[in-house]
């Protein structure tokens, strides 16, 4: 499989949105301690988590890579492993309290930006870990996962100011399922039971 086949496609877009509901939440709880959100504050948070939504999968399959001639007999387990951890983990995640010293700051600079930015990012290494094992355009799939980190950080602090936090748990939980899935599909496509 390549990532010109439909189901690569789809598979990178649900991978895309599944690891931006970090970045999204966050954006979220940032869009409840502003009173107004500005452009220019939207477009940063949007670079920052996008930025490094990109970055950390592209070093995870780098890394990976090096080392995958040593465990190619045991990739369709690394995948699901690692993509079940995640999923779990965000699942997890949504269902304990939100810390108050997350709510206290909405300051978009880059003392308050960097650590979130790389916090919400480090499931996204795992990830570009798993694609080195997969036939996959590692640049286009890096930069679906950006972009829609991206716009969805910045959606994440006008839904934020508007509609309160309500949201956050369901797409935590949809992000942790939708990764739990897709690697659970492509064990059982290793182990034939799948097409």
């Amino acid at each position: 499989m390549n990532l010109h086949t439909p189901f690569m496609i789809i598979a990178v877009l649900l991978i895309a949105v599944s690891v931006s509901m970090d970045a999204f939440a966050v954006s979220i709880g940032k869009g409840l301690t502003v009173t107004k959100v500005h452009p220019v504050d939207a477009l940063k948070t949007g670079l920052w988590f996008g930025g490094f939504q990109a970055l950390f999968p592209l070093l995870g399959y780098f890394a990976a890579s090096t080392f995958s001639k040593y465990v190619i007999a045991v990739d369709h387990w690394i995948i699901f492993g690692l993509l079940a951890f995640i999923g779990g983990n965000m699942i997890r995640e949504a269902f304990e309290e939100e810390e108050e010293n997350e709510r206290e700051t909405a300051q978009f600079d880059w003392k308050h930006m960097l650590p979130l930015a790389v916090a919400c990012s480090i499931d996204a290494f795992a990830v570009g870990v798993s694609f080195a094992f997969m036939k996959i355009n590692i640049i286009a799939s890096v930069l679906c996962i950006g972009v829609t980190t991206g716009l969805f950080s910045a959606a994440g602090l006008y839904i934020g100011r508007v509609f309160g936090s309500r949201w956050q748990m369901p797409a935590q939980i949809a992000g942790g399922v939708v990764l739990i899935l897709i690697g659970v599909k492509v064990l059982l496509e290793h182990m034939g039971l799948l097409p």
